[in-house]
C-alpha cells in the first residue's frame, strides 16, 4: 500500500495539491456504474437502536440478499462470534453466501457510507485508488468514532491499494454524483462549523474537486427534520443519470419539511451542469411521519441504494411506500426496484444507502 502524500503551499488561496487524485486523473465514478462490491460495517451498536437492535437484521440481511444477487458483499465484522451470528441471520434470509466476504475490520457503528472507503478510478478504469478521508461522527455527535476512521485505510492495506489522506471531516452521506464531473452536497452539513470550522465555503469545494476528482460543486440547503447528520444529501436529493435527479417533496403545506424542501427544489431549478444544461427533476414523495419515542425520524425513499442488479428503497409501511418505487423503478429500467421495510432500521437515523457503499469494478485486460 503507498501512503500518498499531500503536498500544500502555504497560503490556503494558492493551494495547489499537486498529486491529488484529480491531478493524477482519477475520479470516483457514479453510483450506478458497474460494481466490484458493496461495503458493510455489521450493525453491532446497540446505541444507535436502543432497544430495537434485534429487530433490524431481518431487513438488513434482506437487503444483503438482494444486492448480493449482482455483486460481492464484503463485511467489515468485529470477531469471530459476530461472524457466526452474521452467517446466521444471513442464512435465514436465504443469502447466498458465496457471495459474501467477512473482513476483520474492528468498527464503532454500522454506517459505511460515512466511514467506509471512497474508491476513485483512474480514467482508463484499470486502477483503482482510496481517499480515507477524517471522520469525527457527525461532528463529535457518538464517540467512540477511532475504530470508524480508520477503516479505509486498513482496507487499502489488505488489498494494497493507493491510499490518499486530505486530513479533513467528509462523510460518504454529504456528496452526490453524477459520474460527469458534478458533486451535489448541501450548506447545512459542510459547511457546519462542527466540521472543518478552519475551513472557508471556497476551500471546502477545492478539497472535494481535487479528492472527488470533480469539476463543479452544487449545493443545496437544509436536510430533512430528524436527520442528525445536518443535512445530508442522501435523504433529500439523489442523481438517477448524469443529468437527472430525484428530489424529495412534501406535500402536506403544514409539515416540518414542506418549506425546506420547497426551497431545495427551487434551488435545484436553478442550477445548471458543466454543458449549461439545466436539471432533469424527478419529484419523490415523502412518507407519513414516522415517529419512534417521540422522535421524528429521518425517514426518505431518496436513501436507497444502486446495486449491479438492483435498487433497493427503505419502505415504511405507508401509503406513499408504493408510488415512490413505482417514480424510481421510471428512472431506473434497466434494473429491478426492491422495497424493503426500513421502520425498524430508521430508528437508526439512517438507511440503506446510509449503511453501505460502493466499490467500483475496474477493467480488466481483456475488457480493454
Amino acid at each position: 500500500m503507498t501512503k500518498i502524500k499531500v503536498e500544500r503551499m502555504s497560503s490556503f488561496n494558492e493551494v495547489i495539491f499537486n498529486n491529488s487524485p484529480k491531478k493524477t486523473g482519477y475520479s470516483f465514478p457514479a453510483e450506478w456504474a458497474k460494481h466490484e462490491a458493496t461495503w458493510l460495517s455489521w450493525p453491532h451498536k446497540e446505541a444507535s437502536w436502543p432497544g430495537k437492535i434485534e429487530t433490524i437484521y431481518a431487513p438488513y440481511c434482506e437487503f444483503i440478499k438482494i444486492v448480493s444477487e449482482g455483486e460481492k458483499v464484503r463485511i467489515n465484522i468485529n470477531d469471530e462470534e459476530t461472524k457466526a451470528f452474521a452467517i446466521s441471520e444471513l442464512r435465514k434470509a436465504g443469502a447466498d453466501l458465496g457471495q459474501i466476504e467477512f473482513y476483520f475490520n474492528q468498527s464503532n457503528d454500522a454506517w459505511c457510507r460515512d466511514h467506509g472507503p471512497a474508491f476513485l478510478l483512474n480514467e482508463a478504469g484499470d486502477k483503482k485508488v482510496i481517499v480515507d478521508w477524517d471522520y469525527n461522527a457527525w461532528g463529535g455527535k457518538y464517540p467512540p468514532y477511532d475504530l470508524d476512521d480508520v477503516i479505509p485505510t486498513k482496507i487499502a492495506e489488505h488489498f494494497n491499494l493507493p491510499v490518499y489522506h486530505p486530513e479533513v471531516i467528509m462523510e460518504g452521506g454529504s456528496v452526490e454524483f453524477n459520474g460527469a464531473g458534478t458533486i451535489l452536497t448541501t450548506t447545512a452539513c459542510l459547511l457546519n462549523e462542527n466540521r472543518n470550522p478552519q475551513l472557508t465555503k471556497e476551500q471546502i469545494e477545492h478539497y472535494l474537486l481535487e479528492f472527488y476528482g470533480a469539476e463543479q460543486v452544487l449545493w443545496l440547503g437544509d436536510g430533512i427534520v430528524g436527520d442528525d447528520t445536518d443535512g445530508h444529501i442522501d435523504d433529500i436529493t439523489r442523481f438517477v443519470n448524469e443529468d437527472t435527479v430525484l428530489t424529495v417533496v412534501e406535500s402536506n403545506p403544514l409539515d416540518e419539511n414542506y418549506l425546506l424542501l420547497q426551497e431545495n427544489l427551487e434551488a435545484l431549478k436553478a442550477m445548471r451542469l458543466l454543458n449549461g444544461k439545466a436539471l432533469n427533476i424527478v419529484e419523490l414523495p415523502m412518507p407519513s411521519p414516522v415517529i419512534h419515542e417521540d422522535t421524528r425520524l429521518p425517514a426518505s425513499y431518496a436513501n436507497f441504494y444502486i446495486a449491479n442488479a438492483a435498487v433497493v428503497v427503505p419502505t415504511f409501511r405507508d401509503v406513499n411506500d408504493k408510488k415512490a418505487l413505482e417514480i424510481i423503478q421510471g428512472v431506473f429500467p434497466d434494473r429491478k426496484v426492491v422495497g424493503v421495510d426500513s421502520t425498524d432500521i430508521i430508528w437508526g437515523l439512517g438507511s440503506f444507502h446510509c449503511l453501505s457503499q460502493q466499490e467500483p469494478a475496474i477493467k480488466k485486460i481483456t475488457d480493454l
